[in-house]
């Protein structure tokens, strides 16, 4: 009876006794007793934060570390704080960057047009456009300069069928326009704005027509610089020198935690990383 006592004794104690923890196996109760007593862990994530994305990290930073105590868990954690809070400055990166693209884009004192284009004398964009030039993709843009080229060289091409004269000159010099330019011109005829006569149809294109696509012509050139200008402006550099000294600071911070945490490993016999 004795020996069977002994024997049960045995075999409780063997059933109680913990097994050798594994990255992968014995780290589950681990991440658990983390995430449900952690100092950190409880007031590092705010409440707009998604707890789930930093627990998710909080056990990627465990297995790879497998922290074989209090300490060296507390340790894990604040790793984990502070890779969470460098999140938060690239947020807040981002949302300096946007305001300042704002900014700029719909500022009616100091627009970054002339800058783009320093050479060109009375070159301006409305501001309106700036947005949705910076929504623009390379196709788009590309697409804008080859129309706007054409609609000048129709343009230029019906003044100079006016300027030569001869039978219906002005039925060839109104057909070489594009569709939209026509259409405008017909909308000048039936307000009264303008005779439906060659004389009227050069006048249209010498005083308004032309200008106009002249000058969408050399926006349409110049985008890809004046958007390369509203984004540096947008960036305003100046906005991130307190980010970037927090940044700095985080680095230095998770490079001491992170050298406490492989010293006391190594002294702990757990070797390092």
């Amino acid at each position: 009876m004795e020996v069977l006592k002994n024997n049960h004794l045995v075999e409780a104690q063997a059933i109680n006794e913990p097994s050798e923890p594994t990255a992968l196996n014995g780290y589950g109760s681990v991440r658990f007793n983390a995430l449900k007593h952690g100092i950190l862990s409880q007031h590092v994530v705010l409440g707009h934060e998604d707890k789930n994305e930093f627990d998710n990290l909080l056990s990627a930073l465990i297995i790879e570390y497998q922290p074989g105590g209090p300490t060296e868990m507390h340790l894990v954690e604040e790793l984990a704080g502070i890779m969470w809070r460098k999140k938060r400055v690239l947020l807040a990166e981002g949302a300096a960057i946007n305001r300042g693209l704002r900014s700029v884009a719909h500022s009616a004192h100091d627009s970054p047009v002339p800058a783009a284009a320093p050479f060109e004398r009375a070159f301006t964009v409305r501001d309106a456009d700036l947005p949705d030039l910076l929504t623009e993709t390379p196709d788009e843009t590309a697409k804008s300069q080859q129309n706007t080229k054409a609609d000048l060289a129709a343009t230029r091409k019906a003044a100079a069928i006016l300027r030569k004269g001869g039978a219906n000159a002005y039925q060839r010099a109104r057909r070489t326009l594009i569709q939209e330019s026509r259409d405008w011109w017909d909308q000048y005829v039936e307000d009264g704005e303008h005779p439906a006569t060659a004389d009227g149809l050069e006048q249209f294109i010498s005083e308004t027509l032309e200008p106009i696509c002249f000058q969408m012509e050399r926006e349409a050139r110049y985008q890809p610089a004046i958007k390369a200008q509203t984004l540096g402006e947008g960036v305003q550099v100046h906005r991130f020198e307190k980010l970037n000294r927090y940044e700095t600071h985080l680095d230095r911070k998770f490079e001491r935690t992170l050298a406490m945490l492989l010293k006391l490993k190594e002294l702990r016999g757990g070797g390092s990383k």
